[in-house]
């Protein structure tokens, strides 16, 4: 089994840290593959995708970090070989999920690993869930609620809200700043 947790990480915060702390001690493993995403499909990031590779090896340390240069999933998942892939994504993420480029074939390809929080409205969930070929594939992993937002951190206003190794690498790349 490989444990993937993709994401533009721009910049890598603590609600981060918390879903692949999550994800490891709901999966057993020690080690997740953490894939910045160097062109976020879905996105456009303030930081280029050099800073923020940089600042996921800060923020996961103990983590296997890789630079994903798939603007979609289903391309990653189709083109590298994973054991038994789990792939891990926000309740945020899986919200939009029937947006995605195929999702039907990447629950095929993948398992997906879905961190909800309390506060998060379960019936949106569900309702995607229910329109899937698999849902079968899907898991729900619960985290403790946490407020850090890669926005509020890019305006300059949540340095608090990363890893102390992350806030530092921010200071010394003077990255968002407003």
């Amino acid at each position: 089994m490989t444990v993937l947790y993709g994401g533009a990480f721009d910049p890598p915060h603590v609600g981060h840290v918390a879903v692949a702390d999550a994800a490891r001690e709901h999966f057993g493993v020690k080690q997740l593959v953490i894939l910045v995403s160097e062109r976020p499909a879905h996105r456009k990031t303030q930081a280029s995708a050099e800073d923020r590779l940089a600042l996921a090896h800060a923020a996961f340390p103990r983590d296997d970090v890789r630079l994903d240069r798939f603007p979609r999933t289903i391309e990653l998942l189709r083109t590298e070989r994973f054991e038994d892939p789990i792939f891990v994504v926000g309740a945020d993420q899986f919200a939009g999920f029937l947006a995605w480029a195929e999702p039907d074939e990447v629950l095929e390809r993948a398992t997906l690993a879905v961190a909800t929080r309390p506060g998060f409205p379960r019936e949106q969930l569900d309702a995607v869930l229910a329109q899937l070929e698999r849902p079968d594939r899907v898991v729900f992993l619960d985290i403790e609620p946490n407020p850090a937002a890669s926005t509020d951190i890019r305006a300059g206003s949540a340095l608090d809200d990363v890893p102390p190794a992350v806030a530092e690498m921010i200071e010394n790349r003077w990255l968002y700043r407003p």
